[in-house]
């Protein structure tokens, strides 16, 4: 059986980008989350969730950033994603208000810039 979801992690300094391809959905989101918060090592101030190649987030998924943002905030580090115009995953996002708890860039340079700032 294949994962629904692709993740990989690439440290950048004090933060860990983690791309998040493929579908997330009630039967992956809890591994998914465990995954994330695993990869964060208390001497990073940021997890970028890069979900531009994300194809589908349902309900859990939506609630996986929700509960991710307030973990990391709970330990002094913080939740940006990146979710450029042409995601599939945009329109859920935009529609569920994430962007009022979590930051969303276009670009992880984007990103990047704006968080150093």
């Amino acid at each position: 059986m294949t994962s629904l979801e692709r993740l990989g992690f690439e440290p950048l300094g004090d933060v860990v980008l983690a791309r998040l391809g493929g579908q997330v959905d009630l039967s992956n989101a809890p591994s998914v989350q465990e995954r994330l918060l695993g990869a964060v090592p208390n001497t990073a101030s940021m997890l970028l969730l890069d979900l531009s190649e994300a194809d589908y987030l349902d309900s859990s998924g939506v609630r996986l950033i929700f509960v991710l943002a307030e973990r990391l905030q709970s330990r002094g580090q913080r939740l940006e994603l990146v979710v450029p115009d042409r995601a599939a995953v945009k329109r859920v996002l935009t529609l569920t208000e994430v962007h009022r708890i979590v930051p969303i860039a276009d670009s992880v340079a984007a990103a990047l810039q704006d968080g150093s700032g």
